[in-house]
């Protein structure tokens, strides 16, 4: 990226400021108060899953949305304190820590530093295409592990018992199991009214402060029950409410201890974001420029680390409620966080009132929203392969540690990409009547015979040194189907990238067909696949006559070279040409390929 460039995607104004008007500046202002009022409950419980004091969620959620949504490109979405990228944190840290230790503190802030750092270089590489080869399957099963992970860390609070931090979803559940005897009743209430109470606000109205309502609920029943009397554990008071600039205080050591945990987090920070981002682009039809997003995701971050917040991202539920609020700018995120300031002043004296189950209720609950059945459904019943990716990232996630997850499930994405990247369709294709129109359909999907002596083969995909092999044994299996057909055309429909082992393997049929008595005629029909084959020399075996720009003309003049005799004895008349062929006496020469309607072939579709 050029200097220029750079500066395009740092610098201020943004181009959304035009946007503003004071129409839009109303309706943001009435949607910041309603995104302050979720926000003060999720950045604490956002920190809580993170592993770190409540006031690190809450300076997460008053800094980050501002730098993100200057810096961003979406229009609407809220970035700050979130599930998934928290989720990590913990997962990360509580190997090297205990959660909520000084030291622990200290590696968080650094991680949230270089987490910001990555991301930070990936825009200015501009990599934000790259996201795009990761399946949204990886994100689904990520999701899930990370959702079992932070129901199964609430699990003690929530029946009010103090268990040993750290390990997996598995360990965890069995420390709790092993405790069970010590359930405290009291916390159990508490929790299970709580979760309740937000399950029904949340069924009575999106739109209303659920979060909030419901740890007030909690925190007096709380108080009613005497709950800090009978050995309910109470969150402590806020040690300040504005953020203090401060370099984390870490060896260099540490920081190579976390850094792959950095990587992880900047990696499900970018994710979440930008597909959050893009989904709320498409439905609003806006355009969205995924590297300027990653821009403003890795200055948030980078900023974040130095005044006491943790790493975030986009978060979808305060993005959701940003849009169903009426949110038309960015200045909605902006103007929440001064909203939130003032929230925080007002009930920062009564944190201590706030029982430690009733905000386990809370995240709780956040966990099961984490669950997204319908896409799980959706990937189980639609794709093999889809599955595989979201069953192993799920499963690493659950058996091991959550961060390896990410990286499982994006091997095996990759690895589903190569491999259908190599292997491209071919089909052997015949014509067909369509809406009175000829068309090409395949053979074997339609039922449909081929022409005795002409082969007519499409190939649809990159042809390059991974998927030579598949290409080439689709070759011979249609020459074992439909034998004796020396004469052949192959039209590279939608052809990606060619190589040098693409090249010799054209050259390879053709001198295949040339030696067999007959011939190999290829159809190219876009410009930039002719001049590749012919600066890697394709010309210099092939002939020029055996390119053809469409595939009228390669059959028109393969008909020239067909037998006569052969013709007279053929009632397929598969081509147009075929009229002026010999043919058996009772249909004459006309060509009667067949006739499909709407359903197409045997009630299928028409299309391939």
């Amino acid at each position: 990226m050029t200097n220029g460039g750079i500066l395009k995607y740092l610098l201020l104004p943004r181009a959304w400021f035009a946007a503003v008007t004071p129409v839009s500046l109303r309706a943001d202002t009435l949607a910041a108060l309603t995104g302050a009022a979720i926000a003060l409950p999720q950045g604490v419980a956002f920190a809580v899953i993170a592993g770190l004091p409540p006031e690190y969620g809450l300076y997460t959620a008053m800094l980050t949305p501002v730098i993100a949504a200057m810096w961003g490109a979406s229009m609407v979405m809220v970035s700050g304190p979130a599930t998934a990228i928290s989720a990590v944190l913990f997962a990360s840290l509580s190997q090297l820590a205990p959660a909520g230790t000084p030291i622990y503190i200290q590696l968080a802030l650094i991680m949230t530093i270089l987490a910001g750092l990555f991301q930070l270089l990936a825009g200015v590489c501009r990599l934000g295409g790259l996201i795009s080869f990761i399946s949204h399957s990886v994100m689904v099963g990520f999701t899930a592990a990370a959702a079992l992970l932070i129901a199964a860390s609430q699990l003690g609070d929530a029946i009010g018992v103090t268990i040993e931090g750290g390990g997996g979803v598995i360990e965890r559940i069995a420390r709790v199991i092993a405790h069970w005897g010590h359930l405290n009743p009291l916390a159990l209430v508490i929790a299970l009214v709580t979760l309740v109470t937000l399950v029904v606000l949340r069924w009575l109205s999106p739109r209303l402060p659920s979060y909030l309502i419901a740890l007030i609920v909690g925190s007096l029943l709380g108080e009613v029950t005497d709950a800090a009397g009978s050995g309910v554990e109470m969150f402590q008071k806020l040690p300040a409410i504005v953020p203090a600039f401060a370099v984390p205080d870490v060896s260099i050591a540490q920081i190579f201890q976390v850094l792959p945990g950095a990587v992880s987090v900047a990696f499900v920070g970018l994710l979440e974001a930008i597909s959050i981002g893009r989904s709320f682009a498409m439905r609003r039809q806006e355009r969205y420029d995924s590297n300027q997003e990653i821009i403003g995701q890795g200055l948030s971050n980078l900023c974040a680390g130095f005044v006491q917040g943790h790493a975030g991202s986009g978060s979808f539920t305060r993005s959701a409620l940003n849009v169903e609020s009426g949110a038309q700018t960015p200045m909605a995120a902006i103007l929440a966080a001064p909203f939130l300031l003032v929230l925080l002043f007002l009930l920062a004296p009564f944190v201590d009132h706030i029982p430690k189950p009733a905000m386990a209720g809370i995240i709780i609950y956040v966990a099961w929203r984490l669950f997204s059945f319908a896409e799980i459904r959706h990937i189980l019943t639609s794709s093999r392969s889809e599955t595989l990716i979201f069953a192993l990232t799920f499963l690493s996630g659950v058996a091991t540690q959550l961060e390896n997850a990410i990286f499982v499930g994006v091997v095996t994405s990759l690895a589903v990409f190569l491999h259908r990247s190599a292997r491209p369709h071919v089909a052997a294709i015949s014509p067909i009547v369509y809406h009175g129109r000829r068309l090409l359909r395949g053979v074997e999907y339609h039922e449909l015979d081929q022409c005795p002596q002409i082969s007519v083969l499409r190939l649809e995909g990159a042809l390059f040194f991974g998927s030579v092999e598949h290409v080439e044994a689709a070759f011979r299996r249609f020459e074992a189907h439909y034998p004796g057909r020396r004469l052949k055309i192959l039209a590279l429909k939608g052809m990606g990238k060619i190589d040098l082992a693409g090249v010799d393997l054209l050259v390879s049929e053709y001198l295949r067909s040339r030696k067999a008595g007959g011939d190999l005629h290829i159809v190219i029909a876009y410009k930039e696949t002719l001049l590749a084959l012919r600066r890697m020399n394709l010309f210099a075996v092939v002939d020029k006559a055996n390119i053809h720009p469409n595939k009228a003309e390669a059959i028109g003049t393969v008909m020239d070279r067909v037998d006569p005799d052969i013709c007279a004895t053929c009632r397929i008349r598969a081509f147009v040409e075929c009229a002026g062929k010999p043919a058996p006496p009772d249909i004459g020469g006309d060509s009667n390929p067949p006739v499909v309607d709407a359903l197409g072939t045997r009630g299928m579709s028409f299309r391939e």
